[in-house]
């Protein structure tokens, strides 16, 4: 039987997705400390669960998105569209169009993720708009 590594501490997890929804410093600062966090979800309540990426998606944050792509974090639908990743949301939807009324972390839309994007993310926020 192989040894894993003990739970990350709810405590960081907590701290780091909260921290997400912004704080760029802190991100890097804990993403330094603890890798394992860039794919860590937090849970704050009835379902509401969110990871670091899913946060910085809906605040716009592409900085803190790309940091923790680029470290490893799994990309979703939310984070696809505020980036303006058009062809992952086109794929995902061809695929299975009931996605776009999902919602995600804190019953945000995927209309409003795109909206969070900017510009980057126009060719999202149009396409979305035509369905």
């Amino acid at each position: 039987m192989t040894d894993k590594p003990a739970p990350l501490s709810p405590t960081l997890v907590q701290e780091f997705v909260g921290q997400a929804h912004g704080n760029f410093e802190r991100i890097k600062e804990l993403i330094e400390q603890e890798g394992a966090l860039v794919n860590a979800a937090w849970d704050w309540g009835g379902g509401d669960w969110e990871t670091g990426l899913g946060a910085a998606a809906h605040m716009g944050r592409r900085d803190i998105a790309l940091y923790l792509l680029e470290h490893g974090a799994r990309i979703d639908l939310f984070a696809a569209a505020m980036l303006g990743q058009l062809a992952v949301v086109q794929t995902v939807l061809a695929v299975n169009p009931n996605a776009k009324n999902v919602l995600g972390p804190h019953g945000i839309s995927l209309v409003t993720h795109a909206k969070a994007g900017g510009a980057e993310a126009d060719d999202v926020l149009k396409f979305l708009e035509t369905l």
